[in-house]
């Protein structure tokens, strides 16, 4: 293994397996997540039942598309690591500098970790749930289906990949701020806000009015949710897969340059708190 990702490798694996330690508090995320899990189909089958027009997902992509937002909900962008967070407020982030690795990469790995752990340990009881238990509870209709197909299935964990790295790089910037911005609770508010919206995760992206699609389609957040819960369902059809996959790399591409430049320059004027 190279000298460039056996060190990458080395800290995502640390870091996954430290916070893969808080399984108290996954389990209250779990139920947490049912619970507005159950909330949001209610919502959404309401409007199917009252809808007079036909809509651009049937009622089984919707329940697909909301049980995978509540089982991989971790691992989107909407808030910062606390104790990354913490290590700029008292200053152990100047340790940082001083390690002999790529800091941009050393953050994203650690970072990576943070994103993938939460989806872990709430998602695999999570999709337990809503594919095994409800069908064997009589709630067959409200249950997570399986891939529409073989292609639907290779595309959606192709698509799940991506939305980590993506979802990665957003969070690095919103870490990166904090040399700037020190507090980060303001950040906090803000991706909570954007990503839950633009992600498709209040409200699947395609149930948005026609003249706002334009705009939905070509911004970075739908490559978090929108892309791989539709291409799970069967609604992004086989033939669109490789562009929608090809859409979400260009995104994580621009942010990791972006979050490259905008981390050069703050380490060159950055000021360290505490001691």
């Amino acid at each position: 293994m190279s000298t460039t990702i056996g060190p990458f490798v080395a800290v995502v694996s640390a870091r996954y397996r430290t916070l893969l330690q808080y399984r108290a508090a996954a389990f209250a995320g779990f139920a947490t997540q049912l619970f507005w899990g159950a909330i949001r189909l209610m919502i959404l089958a309401a409007f199917f039942a009252a809808a007079t027009e036909p809509q651009p997902m049937d009622l089984p992509q919707i329940v697909a598309y909301v049980w995978l937002g509540q089982a991989l909900l971790g691992m989107l962008p909407w808030n910062v690591d606390a104790d990354f967070r913490a290590q700029v407020r008292d200053g152990t982030v100047a340790y940082d500098l001083l390690r002999p690795l790529d800091l941009y990469s050393y953050w994203f790995g650690r970072t990576l970790a943070f994103r993938v752990a939460a989806p872990t340990l709430r998602g695999i009881p999570m999709v337990l749930f809503s594919m095994v238990l409800l069908p064997l509870a009589g709630l067959g209709d409200w249950a997570l289906t399986p891939p529409a197909s073989a292609i639907a299935f290779a595309g959606f964990l192709a698509s799940l990949v991506l939305a980590a790295m993506l979802a990665t790089a957003v969070t690095l910037l919103a870490h990166i701020s904090l040399l700037w911005t020190i507090s980060g609770v303001g950040m906090d508010r803000i991706l909570t806000v954007l990503v839950t919206v633009f992600s498709g995760l209040i409200v699947p992206l395609p149930l948005f009015p026609d003249w706002l699609q334009p705009f939905l389609n070509g911004q970075p957040f739908r490559g978090l949710a929108d892309v791989p819960y539709r291409i799970y369902s069967g609604n992004i059809p086989p033939g669109e897969i490789a562009g929608e996959l090809l859409f979400t790399l260009v995104w994580v591409i621009v942010l990791v340059l972006l979050g490259r430049l905008i981390l050069l320059r703050g380490v060159r004027r950055m000021v360290v708190q505490g001691g």
